[in-house]
Order: structure tokens, then C-alpha cells, then sequence
């Protein structure tokens, strides 16, 4: 009975060696993957912020049509969901009131942040 239990040949399992291999190349791999997917993140977060400028100028634009009495200075960041605009749980959009103002969108973890004046015109600003 003995004898069957010190035979390695019936042996089952993995070698410490292949294990360490096997540790090895996961750590390989998370290292690869890890910064490109931070980098991928922070792309997705600048991307959202750009798009929540272009939608809250756009919606600027819905809601000087429907109050056609209002100018662009009189548009704040309240008025903005007036005009169909939501805002993402990842961008911090701000419009505050007065001539030349201008919309400003700020993602929660990203490198830019944009803003959109009076005439459409979009912005990259470097954090």
C-alpha cells in the first residue's frame, strides 16, 4: 500500500516550476495590459467630455430657439436640460451666465478638458 502512494509515475499535479512559469507570464501580461488599459480609460473619459461640450452646445442652441427673447449671455447651465441636454456621471459641464462665456466640459479622470464659445467653436485645454 505504501508503494503505491511513493510511486511518481501515478503522480497528479503540477511541478512548483510550472506553476512559477505560469505566474510569470500572467505578470508579464498584466504589466503589458494594465497602462495601455489606464491609457484607453482616459481616452474614453476625454471623449465623453468633448462630446457632452458638443451636445450642451446644442442644446443651448434648442433652448435660444425656443425662448427666441433670450441672447447667449443669458444661458446658464440650468437652462441646458430645457433644451434636451443630460448630462454624463463622468463630465462636470458648466455654463455660466454673461457675454462671452462659454461652455466648459470636465471629465472626472481625463488629461483635457473643452469648452464651446458662442459660435460653436471647440476648445482642447490641457489640465
Amino acid at each position: 500500500m505504501l508503494t503505491h502512494f511513493n510511486n511518481k509515475k501515478h503522480a497528479k499535479g503540477f511541478t512548483m516550476i510550472e506553476l512559477m512559469i505560469v505566474i510569470a507570464i500572467i505578470g508579464i501580461l498584466a504589466a503589458i495590459a494594465i497602462p495601455n488599459f489606464i491609457k484607453y480609460k482616459r481616452n474614453a473619459e476625454d471623449m465623453a467630455a468633448q462630446s457632452a461640450a458638443k451636445n450642451a452646445y446644442t442644446a443651448a442652441l434648442v433652448y435660444l430657439a425656443d425662448n427666441p427673447n433670450k441672447e447667449w449671455s443669458d444661458v446658464t447651465d440650468i437652462m441646458l436640460p430645457e433644451g434636451g441636454f443630460r448630462d454624463s456621471d463622468n463630465v462636470t459641464t458648466t455654463k455660466p451666465a454673461g457675454a462671452g462665456s462659454v461652455i466648459t466640459s470636465i471629465p472626472i479622470g481625463g488629461n483635457h478638458y473643452y469648452t464651446v464659445d458662442a459660435m460653436g467653436s471647440l476648445t482642447e485645454i490641457d489640465q
